[in-house]
């Protein structure tokens, strides 16, 4: 048909002006084949390296004291809530600490528990001065515990060489520090051996 002709000449055209050094003999050849692939480049686009977020270092934590309790803040009433709270979730934690509870389910599931709330009570200690400080621990870190008394005074209580208990429904755990040198998020992965030497 006559159309054809004209697309057909139409298309030789096209090649020959998009192509200008390449022969006739050749463009017939690409016709025949019925493929034309023309030469273009696409640009690569280039992929954004996402900018991680970095936190505060342990330096400029410090300096901006992000881990201080304010003198005004340090009153025992204020974190009396704070305990409530970490009873109930102790109680969800161990299914209830009913009469026939196992001991070492429980005792495995308070190694591996948030003591942030929680009374505790220091029962023996290599400095005797230690022995008998009772409070709600306010924060844990890896070689202490911060514990806030009835008196309203802040005690700074390092884990060695020291023996902490806690009570709760009638169910007292022994937390012995020198075994418990870790942070509370490195604890909740740490697997306990519930059978070994115990010595302050």
């Amino acid at each position: 048909p006559q159309g054809s002709e004209k697309a057909k000449s139409f298309v030789h055209a096209f090649l020959k002006r998009s192509m200008p050094k390449m022969k006739d003999e050749a463009i017939q050849d690409m016709l025949t084949r019925k493929a034309v692939v023309l030469e273009h480049y696409p640009k690569k686009k280039t992929k954004q390296k996402r900018k991680k977020t970095k936190g505060f270092t342990a330096k400029q934590r410090r300096e901006l004291r992000l881990f201080e309790i304010e003198p005004e803040q340090q009153r025992y009433a204020i974190f009396l809530p704070l305990h409530e709270l970490w009873k109930q979730y102790i109680r969800d934690l161990c299914h209830g600490l009913k009469p026939d509870a196992q001991p070492h389910m429980i005792q495995g599931k308070l190694l591996k528990a948030d003591l942030h709330g929680a009374i505790v009570t220091v029962t023996k200690s290599k400095c005797p001065s230690y022995v008998g400080i009772t409070g709600i621990i306010l924060q844990e870190f890896k070689h202490v515990f911060k514990i806030i008394t009835k008196e309203d005074k802040l005690k700074v209580v390092p884990k060695l060489n020291n023996v902490f208990s806690l009570e709760l429904d009638g169910f007292i755990s022994y937390i012995y520090g020198s075994k418990f040198l870790l942070r509370a998020s490195e604890r909740s992965a740490k697997k306990f051996k519930l059978k070994g030497t115990i010595d302050l």
